[in-house]
């Protein structure tokens, strides 16, 4: 059974940084493209991130490009999300998803599993 579980969100102010990670049962975890989507209350479920599985490839959305970094560790079968400099409007539920193909896709249904997410607040 495949499990994201996501950590480490929490309160910080804005232009503070956190870093989320996603520890996934997949397996093999290596063959898996890792995707990042948030959700703010009222509003959808939005993409975020995306890192590839082989060469690592990455993409972010236009909102969060020169301060979100998206890495991942095959070892560990886990990927993370280096947050820096927040802004109020990145406060949301953060997700990650997982789907077993090379391709990167900013589109929710592009991936079959998801965690449960970590609310990420943060103050002024």
């Amino acid at each position: 059974q495949v499990q994201l579980v996501e950590s480490g969100g929490g309160l910080v102010q804005a232009g503070g940084s956190l870093r989320l990670s996603c520890a996934a049962s997949v397996d093999p975890f290596s063959r898996y493209t890792i995707g990042w989507f948030r959700q703010a209350p009222g509003k959808d479920r939005e993409f975020v991130a995306v890192i590839t599985w082989g060469r690592s490839g990455t993409f972010y959305a236009d909102h969060v490009k020169g301060r979100f970094i998206i890495s991942r560790d095959n070892d560990k079968r886990e990927v993370y999300l280096q947050m820096n400099n927040l802004k109020p409007d990145d406060a949301a539920v953060y997700y990650c998803a997982a789907e077993r193909t090379i391709f990167g896709t900013t589109f929710r249904s592009g991936y079959d599993h998801w965690g449960q997410g970590t609310q990420v607040t943060v103050s002024l």
